[in-house]
């Protein structure tokens, strides 16, 4: 399971690419370089119990355990001191990588309420794709009657792509279902 995107990568996606953007080198096709899976946690500084839910949570999802990030200043309208955790973040790579993103696409994204597509918009210019979720229900990992609170959270899956256009062809090829405008 976890090599399938991987040998989908290596026989369809290279030749399709290079022959798509004319590349030379199979080098210049594009791949994917880590998955960063990011959440915000203000409740934390407050609520110890969110903290470890949330990281039971994290760690469910992506088979690894998330690096807790903490204040670098205090905000006193915000109740926060320096230190106090805020959130939590996971950098998926290699296997873990393409086997977050093959359930992330087949699995998770079809579960969205009124799912239409991802936005094709949410690239930063240089080849990355952002997306933002509303629950963690979505993964089928996660138990129903086991979640205390509904939180989103952040996925970057961070390319090699030097052009927005490129790194939209390479989701594309692995199945990202990008709404059509």
């Amino acid at each position: 399971m976890t090599q399938r995107l991987k040998t989908v990568y290596n026989e369809t996606v290279v030749p399709k690419l290079m022959e798509q953007f004319s590349y030379t080198n199979i080098h210049q096709v594009p791949k994917l370089t880590k998955i960063s899976i990011n959440r915000g946690l203000g409740e934390a500084s407050q609520n110890a119990k969110a903290l470890e839910a949330s990281i039971k949570e994290i760690s469910t999802i992506t088979g690894q355990r998330p690096v807790v990030t903490r204040a670098r200043k205090a905000i006193a309208g915000f109740k926060i001191r320096e230190g106090m955790p805020v959130g939590m973040m996971v950098t998926l790579r290699g296997e873990r990588m393409y086997a977050f993103l093959d359930r992330f696409v087949n699995l998770a994204l079809p579960r969205i309420r009124d799912f239409r597509g991802v936005s094709p918009k949410s690239f930063d210019g240089r080849g990355n794709y952002t997306i933002g979720l509303r629950e963690q229900l979505i993964f089928p990992e996660v138990e129903y009657d086991n979640v205390d609170q509904v939180r989103g959270m952040d996925i970057s899956i961070i390319t090699t792509a030097n052009t927005d256009e490129e790194g939209r062809a390479l989701l594309k090829e692995f199945g990202m279902p990008f709404r059509e405008n």
